[in-house]
């Protein structure tokens, strides 16, 4: 399978086919007592946020070369540095979204810290216009969770 398609499945299924099965999972389980935005709190925080980040933040790490070269289209070994620092970041609020589940007090911080950090990143693909098609699939999806965030969020002030 080509490298983008790979890319953008893996993409959408862990920020919105993943998070809208366990919503719906949950629901039918508990009758659908628990309010909807919960859910949607609880699920996309931990999917979108604490999954996808830990993941990127681990495969940059690793493997920056992926991020520089596939989704940047940098061709500079030095940038390895700064991308395996970016890592660092996305699985510190990986990690908060992932103990969101188990911590409910953390979903609010989470959900905070999570949705900024990718709604800045979406801004920031916009500004400097994509250059792969993986940057633009990082940046509309970047920019829906940061929505789904901020909708989240507002809901509970």
């Amino acid at each position: 399978m080509h490298s983008n398609k790979k890319y953008l499945l893996s993409i959408v299924f862990i920020m919105f086919v993943f998070p809208l099965l366990s919503m719906i999972i949950e629901g039918i389980s508990d009758h659908w007592r628990t309010h909807l935005i919960e859910l949607i709190g609880k699920w996309f925080v931990f999917w979108a946020i604490g999954i996808r980040l830990f993941m990127a933040g681990i495969n940059q790490v690793m493997r920056p070369g992926f991020t520089v070269q596939k989704i940047f289209k940098i061709d500079d070994p030095q940038s390895h540095a700064f991308v395996r620092e970016l890592g660092f970041a996305n699985i510190s609020i990986g990690t908060l979204g992932l103990l969101s589940l188990f911590v409910p007090q953390l979903l609010l911080s989470a959900a905070i810290s999570g949705g900024l950090f990718l709604g800045l990143a979406g801004i920031h693909h916009i500004i400097k216009k994509p250059a792969s098609t993986n940057e633009y699939i990082a940046m509309i999806t970047d920019l829906l969770i940061f929505l789904i965030m901020l909708f989240y969020v507002i809901s509970q002030f």
